[in-house]
């Protein structure tokens, strides 16, 4: 392990897959592909929830958040990692890693929070149809999602916050490919009893809590789907949920198994595949998650499409 004479260091080594060097080019190419669609795919979700009226609805505003969240969180991470895998110098500044720590980590913890908002959303629409309009008002959905971001902002920054105060005792090697707050408690020396305690509270907070009231949401909009005695009624009613189950699905799922799961059981490379998988792959298939499940969504591109050639 490298060390320097400075306890911060001017530059971090990122050593991502060196004990898989044929990965890179690989991956390199996957992310070089899956980046302009994941950029294209949640600007057109934006634009056309922001354009056709009939999209003017609480469950595509706050689908507008998670796409313009989605474009966030891959761009925090995703261009220093084509950078690192297509050179030699596998290196971020320290100030480009504390940019990186900040943003990636806000734009994670308020992407759980924010689905689950969204499935607070579908419960009111199929549990509470009579009184949808009056719940999820304008005024309570702009205030829904600015608290969402403004936790997502108090999480991110006091926890990124106490885990820089970490001494690093001169080492300035990462065993991961981005700067992650557990790859820098692990590095650090000294006591880090409290950081680690630190991290598990807000894990608790904005991974388990969020998680347990989609999972009650899905429970109740469950028992209510399946009193519909229209089979079509029921099969509508699940569409609506089902996109977001698979998103809810696909982003926990490997967050969960990183953030708490015990460091002893977790190998070497886990933690790069995990962050690739929620903080890469989730965001590219989102917005073709929602489109081709979303007959209205659908329907909304391919007018905006025939707009813009019209105008042509």
């Amino acid at each position: 392990m490298a060390l320097i004479n400075e306890s911060q260091p001017e530059e971090f080594i990122l050593l991502g897959f060196d004990d898989l060097p044929w990965l890179e080019l690989p991956l390199f190419i996957i992310l070089l592909i899956t980046y302009p669609m994941t950029l294209m795919g949640n600007i057109a979700i934006i634009l056309v929830s922001k354009l056709d009226p009939s999209l003017h609805s609480p469950m595509y505003f706050f689908l507008t958040n998670l796409s313009f969240l989605d474009i966030c969180l891959t761009t925090s991470i995703v261009p220093q990692m084509l950078l690192n895998l297509g050179s030699s110098k596998k290196t971020i500044s320290y100030a480009g890693c504390v940019v990186q720590l900040y943003f990636f980590h806000f734009m994670g913890a308020t992407e759980c929070l924010l689905l689950a908002i969204m499935s607070f959303d579908r419960y009111v629409a199929i549990c509470r149809p009579l009184h949808y309009t009056l719940i999820m008002n304008q005024r309570i959905c702009t205030l829904l999602a600015s608290i969402t971001w403004l936790t997502g902002v108090l999480f991110a920054f006091s926890e990124a916050t106490l885990t820089l105060q970490l001494p690093l005792c001169g080492v300035n090697e990462l065993d991961h490919l981005l700067c992650e707050i557990p790859v820098l408690i692990k590095t650090a020396c000294g006591e880090k009893e409290a950081n680690e305690l630190a991290l598990s509270m807000v894990c608790i907070f904005v991974l388990v809590i969020p998680l347990c009231l989609i999972l009650a949401s899905y429970a109740s909009i469950g028992r209510a789907v399946l009193k519909i005695k229209s089979s079509e009624g029921r099969k509508k009613a699940f569409g609506t949920c089902s996109s977001h189950l698979i998103v809810v699905s696909l982003f926990y799922g490997p967050a969960i198994s990183m953030y708490l799961q015990p460091s002893s059981s977790i190998t070497r490379d886990q933690p790069k595949f995990m962050v690739l998988f929620y903080g890469v792959v989730t965001s590219t298939v989102n917005p073709f998650i929602y489109t081709l499940r979303n007959k209205d969504v659908k329907g909304a591109l391919g007018n905006l499409v025939r707009n813009i050639f019209i105008s042509k």
